[in-house]
C-alpha cells in the first residue's frame, strides 16, 4: 500500500519562539547565541531577516554583527524550545501515533491509515485504477496543507511540509519550500521533480560524499539513480548502496512510534568553534569538555561501560578525519577525554587548525564487564562514584559550581554546558569520514 509520510520542519525555530515570546521583535533580524562566557558569542539561530545579510549558523557573533549592524542578539532558552517542540508533537499525535522526531525542531510522522481523521476534502483522493491507483497530489497538499495551518495558528509559528511516499523524500520536500510551504512529492511522478536537483540535496548527501560523486560526474539526484551500481558501491561502500536506494525512491525504513525509543548505538557530542584551535592545550580543554557531556549522558542512560572511543576533527578548510580505538571499557570523564586526546596526537600533526571536534562511545556493556585488577582496588570504583557526585551537584546547583582543574584558566570552558544546551540532529553519513 502507497505510504503517506510527512517531515515537517519548524521554521528557524529558536528565532520563531523568541519572536512569539517577544513580539517587539518582528520584522528585526534576529540571532539567537548564548552569552559571551557560556557559548563563546556563537550564533545558534537566526531568522529569515538575518539570513538574507547572510548571517550563518556556528559564526561568531562579532561576524554576524558586522554583516548585519541591526543584528539583534537574544541568549537562548531551551527550557521554551523544548514546550513548543512537545506542543508541536501533541498536535501530530492527533493524527497519529507514528511520530519519529529528527532532532528537536523536526519530524517526521506516517499518516497513512490516519487519513479519516483529516478534515474532509473536496475532491478525488485518488488517481488512476488498479495497480496504477495512487494518491492525488491536491489531496497530498490539502493533508500537509491542514497540519501546516494547525501550527501556525495554534502556536504562531510556522513549518514547512514535506508529503510523500517515504521518508527520505518527505525531507527533501520540506526543504524545497521555505518558510511556511507545503511540498508534495507523489510517487507518480517523482523522477520530474526531483531528479533534476543537486546530488547533495538528498538525505545524507554531505560535502565529502558530493565531491567523490562530482568527480565521478555525478552532480544531480537522477544521475545517482541512474549510476551504475558497482561504480557506486566501489566509490561509497555500504553508504553507497544506502544512497542509491534513496535515489531510487527505493526507501521503505518505517517512522518509528512516538513511545519508542529505539536502542542507542552511541552517544556523543561536538562542537564549532568560532576561532580555530591551534595549539595541543586548547585542544585538550576541548575534549574534556565534550567529554565531560558524553560521561554524563551514559551514566544517564544507563547502559553500562563503553569500550570504544571515536574522535572526529574538522579543519578550517572544511576538510575532516574520524578515528577510533577500542578500550578498556568505561563511563569516567577522565579516561574517554584521554584517549580522545591520545588519538588526537597520535593522528594530527602539527601545526593545525581545527574548527571543530566531535566525541563520541560505543560499545555499551549493559553493566556486564568482568571487574579488572584495578577495580579490585578499588580506583576506577572510586573515580566512577566522584564523577555521578558531580553530576548530582551539577543537576542541583548548575553546571558551572563544579569544574575540572583543567578548566580552571578559561571560563569559557568551564561554563560551556554543552550537555545541557547543545542540541544536535543526527549527522550525516559523511559528517568525520576520511
Amino acid at each position: 500500500m502507497e505510504r503517506i509520510v510527512i517531515h515537517s520542519d519548524l521554521n528557524n525555530f529558536y528565532a520563531s519562539v523568541e519572536r512569539k515570546l517577544r513580539p517587539e521583535l518582528a520584522g528585526l533580524p534576529i540571532a539567537v547565541g548564548g552569552n559571551k562566557e557560556e557559548r563563546k558569542g556563537i550564533v545558534l539561530a537566526k531568522s529569515e531577516e538575518a539570513k538574507r545579510f547572510g548571517v550563518k549558523t556556528g559564526e561568531a557573533l562579532w561576524q554576524a554583527k558586522r554583516k548585519c549592524p541591526g543584528l539583534v542578539v537574544v541568549p537562548p532558552n531551551f527550557p521554551e524550545y523544548m514546550k513548543y517542540s512537545r506542543l508541536a508533537r501533541g498536535i501530530y499525535a492527533e493524527y497519529t501515533d507514528l511520530i519519529e522526531p529528527y532532532g528537536i525542531d523536526e519530524c517526521w510522522l506516517d499518516v497513512t491509515h490516519s487519513t479519516k481523521i483529516f478534515p474532509k476534502f473536496g475532491g478525488d483522493m485518488y488517481v488512476g485504477e488498479g495497480e496504477g491507483r495512487h494518491f492525488a497530489e491536491d489531496y497530498l497538499k490539502f493533508i500537509g496543507d491542514t497540519l501546516r495551518e494547525r501550527i501556525k495558528a495554534e502556536l504562531g509559528i510556522t513549518v514547512s511540509v514535506g508529503v510523500s511516499f517515504n521518508k527520505v523524500f518527505a525531507k527533501l520536500g520540506s526543504d524545497l519550500k521555505k518558510p511556511d510551504g507545503t511540498t508534495v512529492i507523489p510517487v507518480i511522478d517523482y523522477k520530474t521533480k526531483l531528479y533534476p536537483l543537486p546530488v547533495n540535496d538528498l538525505l545524507f548527501v554531505g560535502r565529502a560524499t558530493c565531491e567523490k560523486l562530482k568527480k565521478r560526474g555525478i552532480t544531480t539526484i537522477g544521475a545517482l539513480a541512474n549510476a551504475p551500481d558497482d561504480l557506486i558501491k566501489n566509490l561509497l561502500g555500504k553508504t553507497g548502496e544506502t544512497l542509491l536506494k534513496y535515489a531510487r525512491g527505493l526507501d521503505d525504513e518505517p517512522v518509528s512510534h512516538m513511545n519508542d525509543s529505539g536502542e542507542l548505538k552511541s552517544i556523543g557530542n561536538s562542537l564549532t568553534y568560532p576561532h580555530d584551535l591551534t595549539t595541543h592545550a586548547e585542544v585538550k580543554k576541548q575534549l574534556f569538555v565534550l567529554a565531560e557531556s558524553v560521561a554524563s549522558r551514559l551514566r544517564e542512560a544507563d547502559l553500562g561501560r563503553a569500550d570504544t572511543v571515536h574522535l572526529w576533527v574538522r579543519y578550517s578548510d572544511l576538510s575532516s578525519v574520524s578515528m577510533q580505538k577500542k578500550v578498556r571499557p568505561t563511563v569516567l570523564c577522565g579516561e574517554i577525554a584521554g584517549h580522545a586526546f591520545s588519538l588526537f596526537c597520535g593522528r594530527i600533526p602539527a601545526p593545525f587548525k581545527v574548527r571543530a571536534l566531535g566525541v563520541t562511545v560505543s560499545g555499551f556493556d549493559k553493566n556486564l564487564t568482568q571487574i579488572s585488577m584495578d577495580e579490585v582496588d578499588g580506583s576506577y570504583e572510586k573515580h566512577e562514584r566522584a564523577e555521578r557526585a558531580v553530576d548530582a551537584i551539577r543537576n542541583k546547583y548548575g553546571y558551572s559550581k563544579l569544574q575540572r582543574g583543567i578548566m580552571a584558566d578559561d571560563i569559557e570552558a568551564a561554563h560551556n554546558d554543552v550537555k545541557g544546551t547543545h542540541l544536535i540532529k543526527p549527522a550525516r553519513f559523511d559528517d568525520g569520514e576520511e
